[in-house]
């Protein structure tokens, strides 16, 4: 799957629930092995994800492994990331570009993921974004930054947000997913800051709760008003190369029809 919209993210010492969660709909799921469990389950929690990834799965399936200068992540490295089932290594909170290269350097298999949760992390966002190939892509985790920040008003995170976003994309890395909305039975709220997430350029979304998952999926698919303006552009590019004009006095050149593409390609991503 090319654009990954949803990222459910599922506790690993709960492998009944990381097994319904492989059932959900998401398109990635993501195994916490870092603030979703307690420190005498982490050993616990690894056994069971190694059990369950030992095989190949249906989907893309991410862990995230315990903090890089904690005490359980080389076992994590070691154990998980030569299995199968497992598609990518999460990161967390990635303050430099030295943490991702001795990571790389210490495993081999799957992509690496970069999370940003401290403002220290935001300074270094585009070198840690371009510290190793085998990283391919970062995000930001908001509830972290938040606390770093001491800032309680939602807007006050969108600085800090388009950081993340620039410097992924200047790394030619895919857009990131925006962080969690961690009131699970507010829908109207997630859908509203699903929007705003859009407008700043995040694709996708990470959720907490399987009933989070539509929501996120119907706010970043393009609407059939984007389509059909996408598709307008790309007949008229078709037609006449170069810039130009449409009939409704829209200009379009090479980075709109490129921009109309991504739209396509997102609607057809299954």
């Amino acid at each position: 799957m090319t654009f990954p919209l949803t990222w459910l993210y599922v506790p690993g010492d709960r492998p009944h629930i990381v097994t319904k969660a492989l059932a959900a709909g998401a398109d990635v799921v993501v195994i916490d092995l870092e603030d979703a469990v307690a420190p005498d389950r982490k050993e616990y929690a690894r056994a069971a994800t190694a059990e369950l990834l030992r095989d190949p799965q249906p989907l893309p399936v991410h862990v995230r492994v315990n903090a890089l200068d904690g005490p359980f992540v080389t076992a994590d490295l070691r154990t998980l990331a030569p299995l199968p089932g497992v598609s990518g290594l999460r990161l967390p909170k990635v303050a430099s570009p030295e943490q991702v290269v001795r990571i790389a350097e210490l495993r081999t298999g799957p992509p690496l993921y970069a999370l940003l949760e401290t403002a220290l992390a935001i300074e270094h966002a585009h070198a840690i974004a371009t510290a190793h190939p085998a990283l391919h892509g970062i995000a930001l985790g908001e509830a972290d930054l938040r606390a770093d920040l001491g800032v309680r008003d939602d807007a006050g995170l969108d600085w800090s947000r388009s950081r993340v976003i620039v410097a992924a994309r200047a790394a030619g890395l895919p857009p990131p997913p925006q962080s969690v909305h961690p009131d699970t039975r507010d829908l109207d709220g997630l859908t509203r800051s699903c929007a705003h997430g859009r407008t700043l350029g995040f694709l996708g979304r990470a959720a907490i709760h399987p009933r989070q998952l539509p929501v996120i999926e119907r706010a970043y698919l393009p609407t059939e008003e984007e389509l059909e303006h996408a598709e307008t552009i790309i007949k008229a590019a078709t037609a006449d190369q170069g810039a130009q004009g449409l009939p409704d006095g829209t200009f379009i050149d090479a980075a709109v029809v490129a921009a109309a593409q991504r739209t396509l390609s997102l609607a057809r991503r299954n």
